[in-house]
């Protein structure tokens, strides 16, 4: 019998108050009792078969953004639409929807029961109708030059292009959360392959819609793109939404509850930090844009970022899977030791990929032949992938100790090393601007590799008193234990 059903049994039969009413009480130390029974031991493959439909699914969605560039490489104006999809659309749509972004995790650890389930999903409606309502306004209406004349200072070109893929984007912010939102609760209930599957039919209808703007030959890159993001995440969605519905059924509405009421005012303490550590970081988003404009080939530079940070980014997968596979696996007691054996295993293949892309002929078969680029921005990129050797690494430790703080409810850390990125970053970057001597995709790659380390190591750091109690309990804290 699954531990969830056991708990439920439990609390129903021998934990029952006066008036048959449930003792939350006796339902805590039920599952905690069962989890110390019959889950001492976490084994590699039960790590791997919970890791691999999310990396899976991180894979595909990551590759969107290498497969998306190769294609408006090879559309008229490439240089511009590049630089407008990655110093605008792309920068400004994922700054706006970065709220919103860690209900997959937020959705994992607190979906936990009927009730919660609800209450998440009416914090998750809220925020997109807000999020969505900025998005709108700064797309069509003249604040949108206010933030890339004043704020970010992108080149001439590429203003009025960047505008129309905003306008495109505008309900990407909505399939995103929704998505995510039900995402973390196949993730908490087992049916991690759920979300692998439905990135794989938002990777088929993105190349559909990308053939087709190929087969135009005359269409805009940024147009094409755009549409693109914004129909293959609202597909994802949608196929998330139907899978999910059988779990609510089935398992949701059944589960035993093992925690307070999700207050707004529970939810807000756990879910504020977390959501600046994904607001904070894609702020930096706009930021590097700006001070990329502001450094020697600013053209260049902007059009190079896309490519380079998104192969990078796809070599991270497996380490950006990793805080939902944390979330969910320290459930079970004293299973930090499998999971840490686990993340230095991928730390190392990792770097074999990422140095073998680095250093062989698949470098140049990758920038060149899959993304498209040609000189000089071919040389630039595969010159800045160097640079960014690191990144994939560090996000690989990034992912398993804030995995550890996020299902210790201890997110205030986990903000307080994005911020301590923040700080690097905007110093390197400033350096940059204020020498003028490096061309900016060197400075903006450096910037980003330094301060993910940085975080990774203050992750580290701040993880070390949660871990030293995991040693010794058998479940996570409560919602209002002390963070």
């Amino acid at each position: 019998m699954p531990s969830q059903q056991k708990v439920a049994a439990v609390c129903r039969s021998s934990v029952q108050g006066a008036g048959g009413d449930i003792n939350t009480t006796g339902c805590v130390m039920a599952s905690r009792l069962i989890d110390s029974q019959t889950r001492a031991h976490l084994s590699l493959r039960r790590i791997v078969h919970t890791w691999w439909p999310l990396t899976a699914s991180w894979m595909m969605m990551t590759i969107e953004g290498p497969l998306i560039v190769a294609m408006v490489a090879r559309l008229p104006a490439s240089a511009i639409n590049l630089a407008a999809l990655g110093g605008i659309v792309r920068a400004l749509t994922f700054a706006i929807e970065s709220p919103i972004l860690m209900l997959l995790s937020a959705s994992a650890a607190l979906s936990k029961d009927w009730d919660a389930y609800r209450r998440l999903r009416t914090y998750t409606v809220w925020g997109i109708l807000i999020l969505t309502a900025v998005h709108a306004i700064i797309a069509f209406t003249p604040v949108y030059y206010l933030v890339t004349r004043g704020l970010i200072g992108a080149p001439a070109e590429i203003i009025e292009p960047g505008r129309i893929g905003m306008m495109i984007t505008v309900p990407y912010l909505a399939a995103v959360a929704y998505r995510r939102f039900n995402q973390g609760v196949l993730i908490r209930f087992g049916h991690s392959r759920a979300v692998a599957a439905g990135t794989g039919l938002r990777l088929v209808t993105v190349l559909a819609i990308m053939a087709g703007g190929l087969l135009l030959h005359s269409a805009s890159g940024v147009i094409v793109a755009a549409l693109t993001m914004t129909v293959g995440v609202t597909v994802e969605a949608s196929y998330i939404e139907r899978r999910v519905r059988p779990v609510l059924r089935t398992q949701v509405k059944g589960a035993a509850v093992l925690a307070p009421d999700l207050t707004v005012q529970r939810f807000l303490k756990f879910y504020i930090p977390l959501a600046m550590t994904s607001v904070a970081m894609y702020l930096m988003q706009p930021v590097v844009s700006a001070a990329l404009s502001r450094m020697p080939d600013a053209l260049i530079s902007l059009a190079v970022w896309p490519p380079v940070m998104g192969i990078a980014m796809l070599l991270a997968s497996g380490g950006m899977a990793m805080v939902e596979v944390v979330v969910t696996l320290l459930d079970q007691p004293r299973t930090f030791a499998s999971l840490r054996r686990f993340t230095v295993l991928l730390m190392g293949v990792t770097a074999l990929l990422a140095v073998a892309l680095a250093a062989t002929p698949l470098g140049a078969f990758w920038f060149g032949r899959v993304s498209a680029l040609r000189e000089p921005i071919l040389d630039v990129a595969r010159h800045a992938f160097w640079v960014a050797l690191l990144y994939p690494i560090a996000l690989v430790i990034q992912g398993l100790y804030q995995g550890v703080l996020t299902h210790a409810h201890h997110t205030r850390r986990i903000t307080e090393a994005v911020f301590l990125n923040l700080l690097v970053s905007l110093t390197i970057l400033s350096l940059g601007v204020v020498s003028g001597r490096l061309t900016g995709i060197y400075v903006g790659v450096g910037a980003t590799v330094v301060a993910t380390v940085v975080q990774g190591i203050w992750l580290r750091l701040r993880s070390r008193p949660v871990l030293r109690r995991e040693t010794s309990t058998l479940s996570p804290p409560l919602l209002d234990e002390p963070a």
